[in-house]
């Protein structure tokens, strides 16, 4: 990856609500009246999604696909028994399109939203919030930490 996207706790809160705001114009099409959230990734904006649609029923898919900047063979490695039509699936992202494909096949009829979409992903998602190019890596803010960084004239001055 050649460029990051840093994005902070109060980006992704916003992120989740613009989502949250789309998805309710089709609250009379699709009522979902369950919700997925991908771990780890989707599990901060599926919690803000579920409160902000009011959906109740949360459950989880767990999957690795990648270690912080290495992808890896992906791997289910819990999911839910749903068998439901009316499902909605949050990721953070929609990277190369490989968790979807996936996860369409155990899910034929569900929605799958995320926050951010690569090209290579995009095409997968019924619905999603920032486009973002396919070389730039996301700092998610729950892989980050605040730390004191000392004035340019203290640092010169050492």
């Amino acid at each position: 990856m050649c460029k990051k996207y840093i994005v902070t706790w109060d980006m992704m809160q916003i992120y989740a609500k613009i989502l949250s705001l789309k998805l309710y114009k089709y609250k009379n099409k699709f009522k979902w009246n369950k919700i997925i959230a991908i771990s780890r990734g989707g599990l901060v904006p599926c919690s803000i999604i579920s409160r902000e649609l009011e959906i109740r029923y949360v459950d989880t898919i767990c999957v690795s696909s990648y270690n912080h900047d290495c992808f890896k063979e992906t791997e289910i490695i819990k999911h839910s028994i749903i068998k439901d039509k009316n499902i909605l699936i949050v990721d953070d992202l929609a990277d190369t399109g490989r968790t979807i494909k996936i996860i369409k096949k155990i899910y034929p009829y569900s929605y799958f939203v995320t926050i951010f979409a690569k090209p290579l992903g995009r095409k997968l998602v019924d619905n999603y919030v920032i486009n973002i190019p396919q070389k730039t890596w996301i700092e998610q803010p729950w892989d980050m930490e605040f730390s004191y960084t000392p004035p340019i004239v203290i640092k010169n001055n050492s």
